[in-house]
């Protein structure tokens, strides 16, 4: 199995910090990556793309119910106080948005790769990956534990 390295993870930890820092006006900061199991409680709100092309595998963006309604309320300019159809929607559109600029970083690299469209998904869910280990980057939003980015992926032998 192909080993990630800064050049496979960098442009999604890019993308994640960009987006969020542009749609929720907020200060994003990356927190040390660990390998963890992608194991969710009750609460979670996992966003789940698949990827395809040179890389393949799952990038899940994952945050608790009250993370979910402050990212919503940012993005929708309005206060969300439970996740109905519209912040799912934006919850799903802010997923589409750091996944298609990671994607456009790993294409002006040499490097193609497709998005799948998002699902979300609430509640208590786990998943394993035996096609590749999973990293998981914590980040923060205005200094406070928000976001998790689980990174399932590996490099296609070409």
């Amino acid at each position: 199995m192909a080993t990630l390295n800064a050049e496979h993870i960098n442009p999604f930890l890019m993308a994640a910090k960009k987006v969020m820092q542009d749609m929720c006006f907020v200060e994003v900061g990356i927190q040390k990556p660990v390998l963890k199991k992608a194991a969710f409680e009750s609460d979670s709100w996992v966003i789940i793309i698949g990827v395809t092309g040179e890389m393949r595998g799952q990038v899940l963006i994952a945050m608790s119910g009250k993370s979910a309604c402050s990212v919503a309320s940012k993005m929708c300019m309005m206060e969300v106080s439970q996740i109905d159809d519209f912040a799912a929607s934006a919850l799903s559109e802010l997923g589409n948005m750091i996944m298609g600029n990671a994607a456009t970083v790993f294409s002006s690299n040499g490097v193609g790769i497709d998005i799948t469209p998002p699902t979300l998904s609430n509640g208590k869910v786990s998943f394993s990956s035996a096609y590749a280990k999973t990293l998981c980057v914590p980040m923060t939003m205005n200094g406070e534990n928000c976001i998790e980015l689980f990174l399932a992926l590996r490099q296609e032998d070409c």
